[in-house]
């Protein structure tokens, strides 16, 4: 029986998941322009708009306009992705992934109807803020799980102390994933900004002492090692943005009655830096548990029909 490591995994679908991962950066991207330019009430219908394929690309329009064909496009490559996955020889959760992300990817459409529709806008609004995220994880999570790297062999730790690097990332993740929530809440008007500020403490300390653990324990380990510096790193930069972000809303959004470029920038970037900051918490965590000794997997036998349990070394 191969394990699932052994299974090989098309080189060209593990390329498209990558593809499809940077497109759904220029999708969370155009998502933060529609918000950062009051533009999310310039389209009043879906899935058309004014009841056209191609509206009049004015005003903030031609904003809601882009994020729309950006989530067509992002959709129609998640169904290839999911579908593509189905016919070539792939590990059963490469295959259940697919579809999952295909599912969320189609119910972040309907939240986003509904919040055309002005169905609770604000809590609409934020879900579909998360739900983002939250598709945008699964995507680099896939995109992870199919990569040359997840195959290969790799050096394993032995994890057995408490608190577990394993443990310290998830929760790590779960923490700035809920301060994303709490960004989008405050950005789409359900309350002030307090919350984030607090959230943004507890994401603070979390990553400090997560990559404090990584560094003293596992500072030999070379992945450990990178995906240390691309979480401070990121984390690091949205610290700065964060500040930015702060000074346009509390002073480039009072003196003018309209979004100011600069204001529109530095929103932007800070919620493209959350989201990045979330994706390298997410590539430590499923690296944690790749590498540690007493990994567990579940194995389909060759005719896909049972399913058992094996503990076994990575790349063994």
């Amino acid at each position: 029986m191969m394990s699932p490591n052994q299974i090989p995994t098309s080189r060209g679908v593990y390329r498209f998941a990558v593809a499809t991962s940077c497109c759904t950066i220029l999708l969370l991207m155009a998502g933060a322009l529609v918000t950062s330019n009051d533009a999310a009430d310039s389209v009043p219908d879906w899935p058309l708009a004014y009841g056209k394929l191609i509206p009049p690309l004015i005003g903030g329009i031609r904003f809601e306009y882009t994020h729309r064909l950006i989530a067509g496009t992002v959709a129609i490559l998640t169904l290839i992705l999911a579908v593509w996955l189905s016919f070539v020889k792939a590990r059963p959760v490469a295959k259940l992934l697919g579809w999952i992300s295909l599912f969320l990817v189609l119910a972040q459409a309907t939240l986003g109807a509904l919040r055309v529709y002005l169905i609770h806008p604000m809590l609409s609004a934020t879900a579909h803020a998360t739900l983002a995220q939250i598709y945008f994880i699964t995507i680099v999570g896939l995109a992870l799980y199919l990569s040359p790297w997840w195959r290969a062999d790799v050096k394993e730790i032995d994890d057995s102390k408490s608190p577990s690097l394993r443990m310290l990332t998830t929760l790590t993740t779960l923490a700035i994933l809920a301060q994303l929530i709490l960004g989008a809440a405050f950005r789409h008007g359900a309350f002030g900004i307090d919350p984030h500020l607090v959230g943004a403490g507890v994401v603070f300390f979390m990553v400090v002492w997560t990559g404090a653990l990584a560094k003293r324990r596992f500072r030999e380990n070379r992945d450990l090692r990178r995906c240390t510096i691309l979480l401070h790193s990121f984390f690091g930069l949205q610290i700065l943005l964060g500040f930015a972000a702060w000074y346009a809303v509390r002073v480039l959004a009072i003196e003018s009655d309209q979004p100011t470029l600069p204001y529109v920038i530095l929103t932007v970037a800070h919620v493209l830096g959350g989201a990045l900051t979330l994706a390298a918490s997410v590539i430590f965590t499923l690296v944690t548990f790749r590498i540690w000794r007493g990994n567990i997997t579940r194995v389909w036998d060759r005719s896909g029909s049972s399913l058992q349990h094996s503990t076994e070394r990575a790349g063994a």
